[in-house]
Order: structure tokens, then sequence, then C-alpha cells
């Protein structure tokens, strides 16, 4: 806020608008911006754009490399989030699974390999420094960040590696037209551009949550989950009976959610939101790699056993719902592990108040 204050483009109303915004957003105080948007005038410049890609993605591969002892060279498969390859650009926060899937359909054809994903948020060039509230909220959520992640279809590394890809579920909405517009980059009435976020967006994750859960059913539910929930959809859709929708208990076959919305439609406790929340926290909405500081999470805190499953799901513009599930291959060491929350994982979770969203 005292940053945003020298930045001078800011009207007191719109200060105060980002205040409570902050407020109530859920985030800590050790989140990360990059230096462009702190530096006093803030020096938005595709330099310091770069400065903070490097920042991230060097940092990202550099641990990840150490971590695996795979040489670079023997990486046939590079998946960046954000660069306009495989139609992947514009992608937004979902681009990250919709990025491992396209890695498992190219190690399909392609034996012997190995496929490196990038998700990352760049900040720099897209801090709003205007006036629309519309605009203001994404300068509240949005942080720094990245994540590396390393897939392989060589038989020899499955007795090292953590998790086995079992299911991808894309939803795309893209076609209705409040989907498609409830997140646009545009320009003010000033001139200044902005990411709007549309009051229709959260009906709109919601359709496309429906969407996409009904098709991830089947591929992951026990048996007598399927046949309730079906028998319920028959009911109501084709007989018309006066039966409210069944809600699977995605806890049976998943157990682990992304974001707060899913709470209480799927009936899931506050141990299952805990890794989404203390991420929001921590790090802030790091877009397409937040399912994956979410995942190092579980990891950090001895959740993952062998043989559990766990469901990551992303919602971005578009718009779209993505789902992955993986299988644990082996537990998971904390003791052995290094992430980003190991050095301060005993300090989780805090309480992170729950208040009344702004309207």
């Amino acid at each position: 806020m005292d940053r945003s204050r020298l930045a001078g483009s800011f009207a007191e109303e719109s200060l105060e608008f980002q205040k409570k915004i902050l407020e109530r957003s859920g985030l800590g105080d050790n989140t990360y911006l990059p230096d462009a948007v702190l530096a006093v005038p803030p020096n938005p410049s595709m330099q310091e754009a770069r400065r903070e890609a490097e920042a991230v993605m060097y940092g990202a591969i550099d641990e990840l490399l150490a971590k695996t002892s795979v040489n670079p060279k023997d990486i046939g498969i590079l998946i960046v989030n954000n660069i306009v390859s495989y139609n992947l650009g514009g992608m937004g926060c979902s681009a990250g699974l919709i990025s491992i899937a396209l890695a498992q359909d190219l190690l399909q054809v392609h034996p012997n390999s190995y496929a490196l994903v990038i998700s990352m948020e760049n900040i720099t060039l897209n801090w709003y420094f205007g006036n629309d509230r519309s605009k203001l909220v994404s300068n509240c959520l949005f942080r720094m960040g990245g994540a590396a992640i390393l897939l392989s279809n060589k038989r020899s590394d499955k007795r090292r590696s953590k998790y086995e890809l079992v299911h991808t579920v894309r939803t795309h909405k893209g076609s209705d037209d409040k989907c498609f517009s409830c997140v646009t980059q545009e320009e003010d009435a000033n001139g200044k551009v902005g990411v709007t976020l549309s009051k229709d967006l959260m009906a709109v994750a919601g359709d496309a949550l429906k969407t996409n859960i009904t098709t991830l059913g089947p591929l992951v539910l026990p048996m007598s989950e399927q046949l309730l929930f079906f028998g319920t959809l028959v009911g109501k859709k084709l007989l018309k009976m006066k039966v409210k929708p069944y809600i699977p208990d995605f806890k049976l076959a998943c157990g682990r959610a992304v974001l707060d919305e899913l709470e209480k439609n799927l009936h899931l406790s506050d141990w299952h939101m805990e890794p989404s929340r203390m991420t929001l926290y921590r790090f802030g909405n790091t877009s397409s790699s937040s399912l994956w500081y979410e995942l190092a999470y579980s990891e950090a805190k001895g959740r993952i056993r062998k043989g559990d499953r766990t469901w990551q799901i992303a919602f971005g513009s578009g718009f779209k719902c993505n789902s992955a599930v993986w299988k644990a291959l082996r537990t998971i060491n904390p003791a052995k592990e290094k992430n980003p929350w190991m050095a301060e994982i005993d300090n989780f979770p805090v309480d992170v108040p729950r208040v009344a969203t702004i309207g």
C-alpha cells in the first residue's frame, strides 16, 4: 500500500478499495512481487519483465535438475506456459494442467523421453496503475512465483518417480459469450492496460466445474458413488423427478481440493482445504503454478502416502476448468524433501480469518 501511494497514479478511493481487498484476500505478508513494481517510481519495462521471468524460471529449473540429476541434454520436450505454442498462449491459471496433458500426449509418441513443464506468473508488465475497480482486484491477488515439473516415460524412472499420471480432463466453455469475456485484458478509459474480472466470474466457474467433475467422476469414483450420482442424474433429467442433485463424495476418490469455493459443495473439510488456503496466504495466487505449491505443501506435511490419489483442479480465462489425477508411487518423506515450504512448514497452518467479500 505504501508503494501504491508513492506510485502517484491511484485515486484515494482506489487505494482504499485495494486496501479492503487485501485485508479480505487471504494473502499473508510474505508473498513476492518483482522489483519493477516495488520501485519508486515503478518501472514496468520489457527488460524488467525478463529479469522476473529469469529469476523464477532459472531458479525452479536449477533446483529440479539438481533434485533429479537429469542432464538437460536428455530432455526432448519443453513446455513453457504463456508462450504461444501448441495454443497454450492465453490459457491463464489453467495452463499448468493443459501443459501436463500436452506433455502426456507427446510422451505417447516419443519413447524413452523426458518432458519439462514450466509454469509461472509474471507480474511486471501486468500490474495495473489505473482506477478501474474491475481491474484493481488482480493487483491484490496475483504474485510472483513458478514451478518446474519433469515427466518421463522411461521404465527405469518408475522406481524413483513420485507420481503416476492417471487422468486428465479438460473443460472449455469459450463458445459461451459470458465465459469468453469473464476475464479480459483491455485498456481502461485512460488507456491504462489491465485485466478485467467480470461479475459473472463465479457463476461461470461454477458451471465449468460442474461439467468437469461430471466428466471426471466416472473415471475416479468408486462404483457405489457412480451409481448414486448417475441414478440421481437420470431421475432428474429423464424422469423429471424433483430430486436434489447428488454431490459425489470426492473424498472417496481424490481427497484434495484447490479452490475455497469447492469446500461447501463437495463437502470438504478444513484439512482438505488447508494446502490451498496456506498457499494463497504464503505465496498468493501464482497463476498456473499455484497447484504445485499446494502439492508441495501436502508433501512437506507428510500427507502423501503410497497409493494415495491427488486431484488437481484449475480454473482459467477462456473460460476453462481442467483436472489432473495422480497416484502416489511412494510415500513422500518430508525429511528428505526439498521444496519451497521446508524451511517454514512447522509454522503452518495459520489462522486466516474468513470475512465477507466486497461487492
